[in-house]
């Protein structure tokens, strides 16, 4: 760690011995396992971890202080520098001078939240185990035709073709760089807006570049206003430090290999939601060019009633004419300046599920089917049976193909709020359905997430006319086609197809309104994930998820940016350190569940000794010589000799087992159906692909051997003991499938 620290140091070197003295010092007079500077990283670890304020921070040292020996070399609080008046390296003012070179007391004299990240790149490739994973992509083996890693789309491909110099070198970084919006206070009301500028590194593993370990905060936009279109302002000081970066940073030392190299970057694309995207692209994203892919070639029209822009023809008649060709690589020079910027899905898919739930709900003041709508169609001479019909008190609107009946609201709101899913895999269905109204709220993105690709094709199965719902489940399967973390390159053209298609049919049930910019936005996702790869490394989850790290932050209303910038520079430093440490666990890479009985929310898995019969223990014994690589290995090689795994399973396991109500494997929970019973998550479900032989009749004499999947509940959790190690067994009720299994030739379900 101090080796990594010197380079601070090359202009002070007596700062740099003292730094080290004091490094080496014991905790306390005789303290083997601590130093001084070991002990504040891990302290300063935890505090990161758990978001611990400094004042408590300090009081817990000074409660360790008391602990430990009079002679310990802990400080006593974090805050020494909190009265001083002026820079104890520097000597100048804290504060503000005025024109008459007065100090105005409580106004900083600089502010600037900008990270520069050169010196932060230069400390990962200091890390050893992160120095080895930079250099993933060029040592990962590749599949011909698929997309599982922005390093085998022709973006990658591209840079490598045109600059074979920076290809040569695998140390050399690939970014993006992330903005938006977030809103600090937890006061919803407020219109008080901060930019954080992140970048994301796709040098490391799928597994790893967008955690938010390695997601870099560079800038902090502060409030209260949104940057706008200035943002090229702030932006620029970044954009120096990346040009610099382009053409090259000398001394850079790798851990891993153990030399000094000339480090390179560059910035493959940005990713913003749309209205950031208008902002940083320069383009229009509002209006009648609003998509920036197609430009002035994009039609749209003005609703007059509706007063939205309709982004398609949409007159009833067959649409003859080429579709408009995106713009040409010497356009997208001139207007992006050879940046990229990539359209989000995750605001996309948002948009496009809450026009499309709140139209099949007719929800109040949020439908596209209103009587706007209506006297739009009625001037556009299509759909005469929907007019609105004048009465003396109100006006009638015709119920529409694309609107439940108050039968289905019913159905599908009570389908919703009934669902139960694996833990973790989204929020609870039920906070969101409001029996009352009959409607969703409070959808966040996620939530619209889990809905558009799996559940709303699954509630809508008995609702709505057979071919409305069959053009909506084919919308939703678009968006789960395009999510895949695998892509097959050789489906993309049947998957552009198909989306054009499901679009057509939209267009027969759906009212003019609904054909906003956001659904004509997905014409344009296909061709982003064939040349910038699978759509996950691409949206803002990641993003959005440090954002709500960075907005829990905030400790001061008056200074929000403030606080986040204490906090994220503590909780950086301190990461850095922890690389050298062991022992300490990692801050914002989440570590996958251990083979373990697990801990469920708080409470530990129970286990009850018993004793089961003679009967089921020795079928339970089968099961494990029938599935252990091991007795596998020996029957193979009949060598005869044993191996200590084996000699205990030969003598079998105890007869007492341990039973269970929940269990951890590969980072799956699994859970009884009773324990399912009592909770809004079921972790019961299983599924199995077994080796069946299929006979046609009885005087079939070819059997043939096929794989058939057979689902069922856990009902029992055993661990059997075999003394040195344990192996635990599901005992499940399967469900009958003699007479095969159906799907539904609607939409594949099983």
């Amino acid at each position: 760690m101090c080796e990594a620290a010197y380079d601070n140091y090359t202009e002070n070197p007596e700062e740099f011995m003292k730094f080290l003295e004091e490094s080496e010092k014991p905790l306390y007079k005789g303290c083997q396992r601590y130093t001084k500077l070991s002990a504040l990283v891990k302290l300063y670890n935890t505090k990161a971890r758990h978001g611990m304020s400094d004042a408590l921070f300090s009081d817990i040292l000074l409660d360790f202080g008391d602990m430990l020996p009079n002679d310990h070399n802990l400080p006593s609080s974090m805050k020494q520098y909190e009265n001083c008046i002026s820079c104890p390296r520097c000597g100048l003012s804290r504060w503000k001078l005025n024109k008459n070179k007065v100090e105005k007391k409580g106004v900083p004299a600089k502010v600037v939240w900008y990270f520069p990240p050169i010196p932060r790149f230069k400390r990962m490739f200091k890390s050893l185990e992160t120095s080895r994973n930079l250099t993933w992509h060029a040592d990962s083996t590749r599949v011909v035709g698929q997309l599982r890693h922005p390093v085998d789309s022709p973006s990658w491909k591209l840079v490598d073709h045109m600059w074979p110099d920076f290809e040569s070198e695998p140390r050399n970084l690939r970014l993006a760089l992330a903005a938006d919006g977030i809103n600090p206070h937890s006061n919803l009301s407020s219109r008080y807006s901060c930019w954080p500028i992140m970048l994301v590194n796709y040098n490391l593993p799928p597994n790893m570049c967008i955690k938010r370990k390695y997601i870099m905060l560079t800038m902090l936009i502060s409030g209260p206003k949104q940057p706008g279109n200035d943002i090229n302002v702030y932006l620029e000081v970044l954009v120096e430090d990346l040009q610099r970066l382009w053409e090259g940073v000398d001394g850079v030392y790798d851990a891993y290999r153990r030399q000094f190299f000339t480090l390179k970057a560059v910035l493959l694309w940005t990713i913003n939601g749309f209205l950031a995207y208008g902002n940083l692209s320069g383009c229009t994203t509002h209006g009648y060019y609003a998509c920036p892919i197609c430009g002035e070639d994009t039609y749209a029209r003005h609703l007059e009633n509706g007063k939205k822009m309709q982004m398609k023809e949409f007159n009833g008649m067959e649409e003859l004419g080429e579709a408009a060709r995106p713009l040409s690589g010497i356009k997208l020079f001139d207007k992006l300046s050879d940046i990229r910027h990539c359209l989000d899905v995750m605001h996309i898919e948002k948009n496009v599920f809450e026009s499309l739930i709140n139209t099949l709900m007719n929800v109040k003041g949020k439908t596209k089917d209103n009587v706007a709508t209506r006297l739009d169609m009625v001037k556009m001479g299509i759909r005469p049976e929907l007019t609105p019909i004048v009465g003396e008190k109100r006006t009638y609107l015709p119920l529409a193909a694309c609107s439940f009946t108050k039968k289905e609201k019913l159905q599908v709101c009570k389908s919703l709020k009934d669902i139960k899913v694996p833990e973790g895999f989204s929020s609870n269905m039920n906070n969101i359905v409001c029996m009352d109204q009959l409607k969703l709220t409070c959808l966040k993105s996620h939530d619209c997430h889990v809905l558009m690709q799996h559940f709303l094709p699954i509630v809508i199965r008995d609702a709505l006319p057979k071919h409305v719902r069959y053009a909506i489940i084919r919308l939703c399967f678009f968006f789960k086609d395009i999510c895949c973390k695998v892509i097959d390159v050789a489906k993309l053209d049947k998957l552009q197809s198909d989306l054009v298609v499901t679009l057509c049919l939209l267009e027969q049930y759906f009212p003019p309104s609904f054909f906003d910019i956001m659904l004509h936005l997905t014409v344009h996702l296909v061709r982003e994930v064939r040349l910038c790869g699978p759509v996950y490394f691409r949206w803002m989850y990641p993003f959005e998820r440090c954002m709500k790290v960075l907005k829990s932050y905030v400790g001061s209303r008056k200074h929000p940016e403030g606080c986040i910038v204490q906090r994220y520079l503590a909780e950086e430093a301190i990461e850095f350190c922890s690389e050298y440490l062991n022992g300490v666990d990692p801050i914002g890479a989440p570590q996958s569940i251990r083979d373990s009985k697990a801990n469920i929310s708080g409470l530990q898995a129970c286990n009850t000794p018993i004793i089961v019969q003679q009967v089921d223990l020795q079928q339970a014994h089968l099961i494990v010589l029938e599935n252990m690589e091991e007795v596998a290995a020996e029957i193979d090689s009949c060598n005869g000799g044993t191996t200590s795994t084996l000699t205990w399973l030969a003598h079998g396991p105890r007869v007492q087992i341990l039973k269970y109500n929940s269990y951890v494997i590969n980072g799956n929970l699994y859970q009884t159906k009773a324990r399912d019973d009592d909770r809004v998550c079921q972790n019961s479900g299983v599924s199995l692909v077994a080796n069946t032989m299929l006979v046609c009749s009885a005087k079939d004499k070819n059997p043939l051997l096929v794989d058939v999947s057979f689902y069922g509940v856990i009902e029992e959790i055993w661990e059997l003991d075999y003394h040195q190690f344990h192996i635990p067994l599901f005992k499940c009720v399967w469900v009958a499938n003699d007479k095969g299994i159906i799907n539904n030739d609607e939409c594949g379900f099983t």
